[in-house]
């Protein structure tokens, strides 16, 4: 019998302390740890490994972590978790707009990296029974995780399809972001509304929706999102 393969967590910083720290974390709750100094090398590392979460510094040689990431989401829907500087929250909006899943302020707690590691892992890639049809023109295959838009197929994220995933389970229902952050993200670790908001931006923009007349993700403010029915 083919043994199972462990989980294995690419990460790439240029900095051997914060590397060897991570790796131990990791370790110890019995992932492969596979790591890289430099934005092209980790780029390389997704192709070559496939990886299931890649946590990723955006200050990298080579190129920097948000071109790393944009090249990966290019070939790959592996969850990233991106690092950044404290009070960089251009870094954090940037790095969600090219793909990243979550991320995480330096200097952090390695117990939080492993809990929002396996936040990432745990997400739900089922929908349950749908109550009402979907909007004309959306087309949406939980079991192949597929997306279409009027029969032309659409390339999303894995937390882009999670998301789209909670609200075809009941269309015409308003979703509240607390229940998108607790679903998506989990509930170890305190994420906030923006987190929610920026990935619902970029679902929107690959659905071709248009926030002001919506197709598809209706804003409900101050609530959350819900799945137009027609």
């Amino acid at each position: 019998m083919e043994a199972i393969r462990a989980q294995r967590i690419l990460v790439v910083d240029d900095e051997p302390p914060l590397v060897e720290l991570v790796r131990g974390y990791l370790a110890r709750e019995g992932f492969e740890i596979l790591t890289a100094a430099d934005g092209p090398a980790a780029v390389q590392m997704v192709r070559d490994e496939a990886p299931d979460v890649v946590v990723l510094d955006v200050m990298l040689p080579g190129f920097d972590g948000l071109e790393a990431c944009r090249q990966i989401r290019a070939f790959s829907d592996v969850y990233v978790l991106m690092l950044t500087a404290r009070g960089e929250e251009i870094d954090r909006v940037v790095g969600l707009t090219v793909g990243a899943d979550d991320y995480l302020v330096k200097p952090f707690s390695p117990r939080e990296l492993v809990a929002r590691v396996k936040a990432l892992l745990r997400r739900s890639r089922t929908t349950g029974p749908r109550q009402a049809p979907l909007p004309a023109g959306l087309a949406f295959d939980a079991g192949r995780r597929e997306v279409g838009v009027d029969g032309a197929p659409v390339s999303l994220t894995t937390t882009e399809f999670d998301l789209l995933a909670i609200l075809v389970d009941d269309p015409g229902v308003v979703v509240p972001r607390s229940r998108l952050l607790h679903r998506v993200w989990g509930s170890e670790f305190m994420a906030d509304d923006h987190l929610v908001d920026v990935h619902i931006g970029n679902l929107r923009r690959k659905l071709g929706d248009d926030p002001a007349a919506p197709r598809f993700v209706e804003t409900i403010r101050g609530v959350g999102y819900r799945l137009r029915t027609s």
